[in-house]
């Protein structure tokens, strides 16, 4: 990277090999692949934390059944032992919990992994430490994209402005890689997107609406985490908008089960009314099931006695899921509004859990609800940065849609059954994954959209935008639909798009050919899927059934 000394009252310049906007899972994924292949690399982040999903947005990686065995990565393989061998080295664990070789610090039943967002974020400072270091890898915190620059089909630049102090930088680089939650960087460079719900008569796809819907959007959450101290009042201040939550009915097609402040809600597979179990550890209840242990980081049973006092839960429920507006596509101002309705909705959830719930023995909520401001690293106890499911997309050289990684739609696409159906094999993969297609409620008033899929492969197609050749998406943002992002948009996954998008940039860096020119050259594309797979990227599946 080399410095350029900036103009009179003009913004500071940094030149490397790649600039990478957003410091995501698939952002530190890029920069990885970048560093360990020499080159160097600008990352830059909105939040203080680095890991998107992981750390930021507080969730617990969401993985396929197969994910100790195959389908990921070397490098996220080696993220989930580190996270492992962190709680070894540097908690009070058991000797049961030490010598087990999938240790699961929280044993929460929506991961094999569940465990504290700064864990991860110790971790992957730590796996990009040596690259920091020797000065391979500059991390800009608190940088947020404000304008692109390109030239024609290139993309030249991007400007980032550093939130203490509003100074700007330019960043510029031969290869430009989009890692924001919301693909900020396609209209910034004039790059060609989607965004919302395409229309069936597009994509031909079996879930999608008849007609283009550019403002529905998945549900967005601001997660939370709590523990439990029994004989303690924690409540919270009753939040500004209880009333409102209190009493709303969600309006979506198909009907929502009562409201969405309950211990009930729509099952997302069946759309029949499902209700849920809420009943925190104490004395005498243990709390194996339900809402508890759904996505538990910490179960205190993994650790010494007396090391913690409390399980720690991570509040990502049906009842905390925000559809009633979108924070991208529409102006600052009302983005910033549905943000901190976002937020009030999350405290009206805590504060009914501790005064309202309905409690097995009769009585009304659990005081004794402790939000724990330290896990998520703010003030008022939410995380950084909501939990986005649904990102703008690029128009792509190939686009992936249903019919190809849908049980039912590949079902009736090649006349196969169940037993014997496979998702689409591409001839450009770089990469695999596995995840049923799960939509959450949507902005455009849809009830969940949750269907079986097929384990998937990753085409190179979908990471190369039609027109502009030097501009690389590295996360949800890649060429996939509203209904397919379902599959593409967790944890593993999004690491394997970025790491694929980082040795993309690496390998043209190299040889001097095109994304473009890479995928479509026979040989040039042999070159390159070698080159992935002989640095521990999947791009096959083995044979699988549906999910």
């Amino acid at each position: 990277m080399s410095p350029r000394t900036p103009t009179a009252g003009g913004p500071s310049e940094l030149h490397a090999d790649a600039v990478i906007v957003g410091g995501g899972v698939g952002g530190c994924a890029a920069a990885l692949a970048l560093a360990r292949n020499g080159r160097n690399v600008v990352m830059t982040e909105e939040t203080d934390w680095i890991g998107g999903q992981l750390t930021q947005q507080a969730v617990p990686p969401d993985e396929h059944p197969w994910i100790e065995q195959f389908g990921g990565t070397r490098t996220y393989r080696a993220f989930r032992a580190r996270v492992r061998d962190y709680y070894r080295h540097n908690y009070p664990v058991t000797g049961d919990a030490a010598r087990a070789p999938h240790l699961n610090p929280g044993n929460g039943s929506v991961s094999r992994l569940c465990h504290e967002p700064r864990v991860a974020l110790a971790v992957l400072h730590d796996m990009l430490a040596p690259y920091i270091s020797s000065g391979r890898v500059a991390l800009l915190l608190e940088h947020t994209a404000i304008e692109g620059h390109a030239d024609g089909d290139t993309v030249r630049a991007v400007t980032v402005r550093r939130a203490r102090d509003s100074a700007d930088v330019v960043l510029a680089a031969p290869y430009i890689i989009d890692a924001t939650e919301l693909g900020d960087l396609l209209p910034l460079t004039g790059a060609e997107y989607v965004v919302g719900a395409e229309a069936q008569s597009d994509t031909g796809e079996m879930h999608a609406p008849a007609e283009y819907q550019p403002q529905n959007h998945q549900a967005f959450t601001y997660c939370f985490a709590i523990d439990y101290r029994d004989g303690e009042d924690h409540t919270i201040d009753k939040p500004r908008d209880y009333e409102f939550w209190r009493s709303y009915t969600p309006d979506l097609t198909p009907a929502w089960t009562g409201k969405q402040l309950a211990l009930a809600a729509t099952h997302p597979i069946t759309l029949e009314p499902r209700q849920y179990v809420f009943d925190p550890p104490r004395e005498g209840v243990d709390a194996a099931s339900g809402l508890w242990r759904y996505r538990r980081i910490v179960d205190r049973r993994n650790f010494a006695s007396g090391a913690f006092d409390s399980d720690v839960c991570l509040v990502n429920w049906p009842m905390n899921d925000y559809w009633l507006g979108n924070i991208m596509e529409v102006a600052d101002d009302e983005a910033a509004t549905h943000r901190a309705r976002g937020k009030q909705l999350s405290l009206s959830v805590l504060y009914w859990l501790q005064t309202e719930a309905p409690r097995a023995d009769g009585g009304p909520g659990w005081k004794g609800l402790r939000l724990r401001r330290d896990v998520v690293g703010t003030a008022d106890g939410l995380a950084k940065y909501p939990y986005v499911r649904e990102s703008r997309r690029i128009r792509a050289e190939f686009t992936v849609v249903e019919e190809h990684v849908g049980t039912e739609a590949r079902m009736a696409a090649t006349g196969k059954a169940r037993d014997d159906v496979t998702a689409a094999r591409f001839h450009d993969s770089v990469g695999v994954g596995s995840y049923r297609i799960d939509l959450h409620p949507s902005s455009g008033g849809d009830n969940y959209i949750d269907v079986s899929s097929l384990p998937f492969e990753i085409p190179l197609g979908a990471l190369i935008p039609r027109r502009v050749e030097n501009l690389i998406p590295a996360c949800k943002n890649l060429g996939v639909t509203h209904i397919t992002n379902g599959c593409y948009r967790l944890h593993p996954v999004e690491w394997n798009i970025g790491e694929s998008a980082g040795m993309l940039a690496a390998h043209c860096l190299a040889t001097g050919h095109t994304p473009r020119a890479v995928r479509n050259d026979g040989a040039r594309l042999r070159d390159f899927q070698a080159f992935v797979t002989s640095q521990g990227i999947e791009i096959r599946w083995p044979r699988l059934t549906p999910r």
